[in-house]
């Protein structure tokens, strides 16, 4: 079926208030609201609502709840990412060039392989074909439905309590910070194994839940690609180092992804790095990269990464264990060869994990 509307322009009369229905092929939402822009000019996020009376008064489901019946029953959807109203988080991405379809078609392909409790799922997607208003040219929309989480990012949780001076406690940043090891090391398991390859704060939803561990979920899988890839020339070096440029966030960039040798073997490690920045950040708020260089002193992003130099700030309130510190080193090294695998994050975790819940 694709996706259609009860009026064209639906989604964008719903901004102001107008109300109307959305199908993504056989499952009609209700647009609620628009939650905000999504990457490319005219991509946006919208929350919005199944709506399952008819198929839950069939299939006996009527008094289960929004978030019980319809697609996240017929899916078979975890329950971690089932909310209690059946609302659910819709991505209109705006499509002008041949290039960037591929580039959705990919993601879409990529997405719908994994399947984990720390992943956020695509749930459903459509392409459609639109004219150009303008022009008259054929354009592209894709529609992809994402459960929703409304307490934000990482980045919004570490931000919102640094503009209060407060800092997230040792268990809770070792708690948070095992679900993401949880979610890569599914990814890391397929064969061939797939990087994420945009590891940080702002790609980890989370949901706060009473009496409970927060809930960690990576999401945006836009620059997921195989993670193993063997360099063999100079040409190829530059060109991973240009992919990687445009796809991969620099304060979180592994060395081997800014200057790679013209004979290297490319990992799931990257990602591994990536782990690294992403503890400290939410130890201090930034990438431990993210501090200003003394370029008389010859510093520059990329030197200082190739180096792993490392600065700890020494403010009050800010303290954490030697023991974490040393994680995130551990993390950071320069040389992939020797820089541990997810396997050996999870069992280090989880033994600090047993050492401060105590």
């Amino acid at each position: 079926m694709g996706c259609s509307f009860s009026g064209l322009n639906a989604l964008y009369d719903t901004v102001g208030g107008g109300g109307g229905d959305i199908w993504v092929n056989d499952y009609r939402f209700r647009v609620l609201r628009r939650l905000g822009d999504a990457g490319p000019a005219g991509s946006s996020v919208f929350l919005v609502k199944e709506v399952v009376a008819a198929a839950a008064v069939s299939d006996g489901t009527a008094g289960a709840g929004p978030g019980a019946a319809g697609l996240a029953k017929k899916k078979g959807v975890d329950p971690s990412h089932i909310s209690a109203d059946g609302t659910y988080a819709l991505k209109k991405v705006f499509i002008q060039s041949d290039q960037h379809l591929e580039l959705v078609r990919q993601e879409i392909r990529v997405s719908s392989q994994f399947s984990h409790p720390n992943l956020l799922p695509l749930l459903e997607n459509a392409i459609i074909a639109v004219k150009g208003v303008q022009d008259g040219s054929q354009n592209h929309e894709a529609y992809l439905l994402f459960p929703v989480h409304l307490d934000g990012t990482l980045q919004d949780v570490t931000k919102s309590m640094q503009e209060k001076k407060e800092y997230l406690s040792t268990i809770t940043i070792l708690q948070i910070f095992r679900q993401l090891c949880a979610g890569l090391k599914h990814m890391h398991s397929f064969e061939p194994p797939y990087a994420h390859n945009g590891v940080k704060p702002d790609n980890v939803l989370i949901t706060q839940r009473k009496e409970q561990p927060h809930l960690a979920i990576l999401m945006d899988f836009e620059s997921a690609r195989p993670a193993r890839r063997a360099i063999r020339s100079q040409a190829e070096a530059l060109q991973l180092q240009e992919w990687a440029s445009e796809h991969c966030s620099a304060h979180f960039r592994a060395p081997e992804l800014w200057e790679c040798p013209p004979h290297a073997d490319i990992d799931e490690r990257t990602d591994v790095w990536s782990l690294g920045c992403t503890l400290y950040a939410m130890m201090y708020g930034k990438s431990p990269f993210d501090y200003e260089l003394d370029e008389s002193a010859g510093e520059s992003l990329v030197t200082v990464i190739k180096s792993a130099q490392v600065k700890w700030p020494t403010e009050t309130g800010s303290s954490y264990p030697d023991t974490l510190r040393q994680f995130v080193t551990w993390m950071l090294q320069p040389h992939p060869a020797v820089r541990p695998n997810i396997d050996d994050i999870i069992i280090h975790v989880d033994k600090l994990i047993a050492k401060h819940s105590i």
